[in-house]
């Protein structure tokens, strides 16, 4: 049911996603309608269905929403349909399981018509909000939610103090701007990202949070589940923090190995010799395969509109293309299969017979650490050009 004046345009589409949530979807829909009516806002309610077996469908017809039927399962793809059939220039979402008051929604729509591109509810205190006894679990109050929305802030510079709030609003011509692409319950955390990388507008505004009033069955949220598909989400997004950050550990431990087993430094009792350098070699390798990987994450990321562009990465290829790539590694393998020519030189010189390992494998591991760096960036030069390559 549509709630709006005579030849009057949708305002605002409040759109609730649904599984099997006979037991509050009603009281949810009622709080909706008395909230767009006693504010005088024109609008509409759609309960997007994402495969209910019980009675919820016939609730929301009987209540007066218009019901969206969507087949593809997950949080997201349900919320993706519901929000493509709303009409209204801004959209509301909030769970149907009674923990959010749909009463509060004009506060939401108050920040929206001021501007606001995506408005946050926030049940947590640092954020203004109050939470019900009994109506967010401890693991969720005290651990997740206050680490994930520290890491939104840090990572992504969003002022959101309750990154899982359910309850939030946004502008329709945003949500199509930042092209969503997550199907699950990533769906929630890729807004705000988005959003945040995209420069909207962002603010949020004090809830209350309720008791689930879901009897029939549990939550759809899983703690531990859905906690690392978010953590696995927020790294996925930020490769400075999944790969960069290890990768300047490990090389800067690589090279700090290298200059003191190379001249075989002493220090107190300890001797740095060959096996340091092995151990040196490795570091640099693994640093250097995730710098490679922060790459390819971030161009996969951008040129398939999970992450909007990027004017450090666009930099680096203005920099650095598949030709130089070719021509670094070249200079690697040459300079590392010298060195290796001159170990096998050594080994000629006495008749190929014994070694002093300690002065020829100062030849060996870096001859053999570069042709390593070489190869890996040739045919990563090729794959980092793929990836970029513009397609339909």
């Amino acid at each position: 049911m549509q709630f709006e004046r005579e030849a009057e345009p949708v305002e605002v589409s409040v759109v609730i996603p649904c599984l099997n949530e006979e037991d509050t979807l009603g009281s949810c829909i009622e709080k909706a309608r008395q909230a767009l009516r006693e504010h005088n806002i024109t609008g509409e309610i759609i309960v997007a269905d994402n495969g209910s077996t019980d009675s919820s469908r016939t609730i929301a017809q009987q209540e007066g929403a218009r019901v969206v039927m969507v087949k593809e399962p997950g949080y997201g793809s349900v919320l993706m349909g519901g929000i493509a059939a709303a009409t209204g220039r801004f959209v509301i979402i909030g769970d149907a399981d009674a923990s959010y008051d749909f009463l509060e929604i004009p506060n939401i729509i108050k920040k929206l018509r001021e501007g606001f591109d995506l408005v946050q509810g926030c049940r947590l205190p640092s954020g203004g909000g109050s939470i019900q006894p009994g109506a967010m679990p401890f693991l969720h109050r005290w651990v997740g939610n206050p680490l994930f929305s520290f890491l939104v802030r840090r990572w992504f510079h969003a002022p959101i103090n309750d990154v899982y709030c359910g309850l939030r609003g946004f502008s329709k011509t945003m949500y199509q701007r930042i092209d969503q692409r997550c199907t699950g319950m990533e769906f929630a955390t890729e807004m705000i990202i988005k959003a945040s990388l995209h420069g909207e507008k962002i603010v949020e505004v004090p809830i209350t949070l309720h008791p689930d009033g879901r009897r029939s069955h549990a939550p759809h949220l899983k703690t531990f589940r859905d906690g690392w598909r978010t953590f696995r989400y927020f790294l996925m997004c930020s490769p400075r923090w999944l790969f960069l950050v290890p990768s300047g550990v490990f090389i800067a431990f690589g090279l700090l190995g290298y200059l003191i087993a190379m001249p075989g430094l002493r220090i107190g009792h300890s001797t740095f010799d060959a096996h340091t350098l092995l151990f040196a070699s490795l570091a640099i390798l693994c640093g250097y395969q995730c710098i490679l990987f922060a790459i390819f994450a971030k161009t996969f990321a951008i040129t398939e509109g999970f992450l909007p562009p990027d004017r450090h990465l666009q930099r680096f290829f203005e920099v650095v293309n598949l030709e130089k790539g070719l021509a670094v590694a070249a200079l690697a393998l040459f300079a590392g299969g010298g060195l290796l020519l001159a170990a096998i030189r050594q080994w000629w010189l006495t008749g190929f017979g014994h070694l002093d390992y300690a002065y020829t494998m100062r030849f060996v591991v870096p001859g053999a650490t570069l042709v390593a760096l070489g190869f890996q960036t040739v045919f990563s030069s090729f794959f980092v050009s793929i990836l970029g390559m513009r397609r339909k």
